[in-house]
C-alpha cells in the first residue's frame, strides 16, 4: 500500500479498526525490514551481530508485527479486558538467540520496532483510528516487553538448573576422585576460571532446593570476592572454593549456607586438577568429626588428622605415621625417648626429667624441639593427642616409616 493510501471496505468485517488492521497486516513485511535498518543504524552492537543472528532478528520483527495484528483483533476479549501477547512471538528464532543478546537489548530492538510503527500510524490507519490505533501500539509495547521478560526468565531457570545439574556432576567426580580430564571438561562446560588456590569445604546442607540452597552460598561468595563451584550430595553440601588465600576464612564468612554440625574444610591446591586430594580429606574429616564435639567450625581436615585415622582413613595414617612419628624417628632417639617418658608421667614435665634423668629444662627444650619438627606442642592438649595416636599408628606398622639417616663420618 502506497503512503497515504487508505484502506478501502474490504476489510468492514474484522471489527471496529478492521480497515487499520487489514493495512498494518499487509505491511508486516515493511515495517520488519524497516525496524531491522533502524536497528542497524542506531545501535552498534547490532551492527556487529553475526548474519544469521541478524537473520533471526528480522524474523522475531515480522512475528511481532503479526502478533500486534492478532492482539488488535482479540484486543477487547471476550470480557472486555486487556489481551496478553503471547510469548510465541519470540518462537520464530532459536533459543540460542537469548544468550547471544541479552534482555535488555531485547527491550532495545523492541523499542525500535514499536518506533517505526509509530511513525508508519498516519499512513496505515483508516480516517479517524490514528489515535486509537497508536494507543494499542503502545499497550502492545507494554505486552511484548512482558513476554520478552518471560522468555529469558524462564531461559534464565533452565540455565541455572542446567548449571547445577553440571555442578552437581563436577562435585561429584572431584568425589569419587576421578581423572583430571573428567573433572578438567566439566568445569570448562561451566566457564570455570580456575583461580588458585583451591580448596573444598564439606557440610551438611541446611535441607530445601538445591537451587536455592546454592544460590545462598553464590551470594555470599560473590560478596567476598571469591569464586565457588558447589553441589548438593544427600545431607551434604560440597563447596569448591578458588583464589581464596585463606580458605578457612572463606569458608567462615560462608557459613549461612550450611546446616547446623560440623564443616570441615581441606586442604589447599594450586588447581582444580588437584582438588580431589583437598576432597578426599574434607569428606574423610567430615566423616570423623563427631568424635571432636568442640572442634572450631570451621574446622581443617588437617585439624582432624587423629579422628580421620581412628574412622580408618589411609591418608591421615599415612600423614601421621610419615610426618609426625617418622619425623621424630629420623630426628634421633633422643626426641621420641622424651615424648614417651613424657606421655608415661602424665604430661608432667618434672616426673619426666626424673624418669629421664636430666634436667627439667632439658625435658622442656626436648618438646619444644618436638613441636618444631612435627609441628604439634606436646604441652598442647590437643596436639598431644595427636601425638599419642601418630605414635600409635607409626608403632603399629613401622617397616612404612622411612629410616633414619646414616650418622657419623
Amino acid at each position: 500500500m502506497e503512503a497515504g493510501e487508505r484502506p478501502d471496505d474490504d476489510a468492514a468485517d474484522v471489527g471496529p479498526l478492521g480497515a487499520s488492521i487489514r493495512a498494518i497486516e499487509q505491511a508486516a513485511g515493511s515495517l520488519a525490514t524497516a525496524s531491522v535498518a533502524r536497528m542497524d543504524e542506531v545501535l552498534p552492537w547490532f551492527r556487529e551481530l553475526p548474519a544469521d543472528q541478524r537473520a533471526w532478528v528480522m524474523l522475531v520483527a515480522q512475528a511481532g508485527v503479526r502478533s500486534l495484528v492478532e492482539w488488535l483483533r482479540r484486543r477487547e476479549g471476550d470480557d472486555g479486558g486487556p489481551q496478553a501477547v503471547s510469548d510465541e512471538v519470540f518462537e520464530a528464532a532459536p533459543r540460542a538467540l537469548a544468550r547471544s543478546i541479552n534482555l535488555q537489548q531485547t527491550v532495545q530492538l523492541v523499542k525500535i520496532t514499536i518506533e517505526v510503527a509509530e511513525e508508519q500510524v498516519p499512513h496505515l490507519a483508516a480516517a479517524g483510528e490514528e489515535a486509537a490505533i497508536q494507543d494499542a501500539i503502545l499497550r502492545f509495547s507494554r505486552e511484548i516487553a512482558f513476554a520478552a521478560a518471560r522468555v529469558y526468565a524462564r531461559a534464565a531457570e533452565t540455565r541455572g538448573a542446567w548449571d547445577t545439574r553440571l555442578q552437581a556432576l563436577l562435585v561429584d567426580a572431584l568425589l569419587r576422585g576421578d581423572s583430571s580430564d573428567v573433572v578438567a571438561s566439566r568445569a570448562a562446560a561451566l566457564g570455570w576460571g580456575d583461580a588458585s588456590p583451591v580448596a573444598v569445604a564439606v557440610g551438611r546442607s541446611p535441607g530445601g532446593e538445591a537451587t536455592m540452597v546454592l544460590h545462598t552460598v553464590y551470594r555470599t561468595a560473590r560478596r567476598i570476592g571469591v569464586d565457588i563451584l558447589g553441589g548438593v550430595h544427600g545431607d551434604r553440601l560440597v563447596v569448591v572454593l578458588a583464589g581464596a588465600p585463606d580458605p578457612l576464612a572463606a569458608t567462615r564468612q560462608l557459613l549461612v549456607g550450611f546446616g547446623d554440625g560440623p564443616v570441615v574444610v581441606g586442604p589447599a591446591v594450586p588447581s582444580l586438577d588437584e582438588a580431589t586430594e583437598s576432597a578426599r580429606a574434607a569428606l574423610a574429616g567430615y566423616r570423623a568429626a563427631p568424635a571432636w564435639p568442640a572442634a572450631p567450625r570451621p574446622v581443617s581436615a588437617g585439624d582432624l588428622l587423629p579422628e580421620r585415622a581412628l574412622a580408618g582413613d589411609a591418608e591421615a595414617r599415612r600423614i601421621l605415621r610419615q610426618d609426625v612419628y617418622g619425623v621424630l624417628v629420623r630426628a634421633g632417639g633422643e626426641l621420641l625417648d622424651t615424648l614417651d617418658a613424657f606421655f608415661t608421667a602424665g604430661s608432667v614435665l618434672e616426673s619426666a626429667a626424673r624418669a629421664l634423668f636430666v634436667h627439667p629444662n632439658t625435658v622442656r627444650y626436648r618438646l619444644r624441639r618436638i613441636g618444631e619438627v612435627t609441628g604439634f606442642t606436646p604441652l598442647v592438649a590437643r596436639d598431644a593427642f595427636t601425638l599419642r595416636i601418630a605414635l600409635t599408628v607409626g608403632r603399629l606398622d613401622p617397616s612404612a616409616v622411612p629410616p633414619a639417616p646414616p650418622t657419623g663420618g
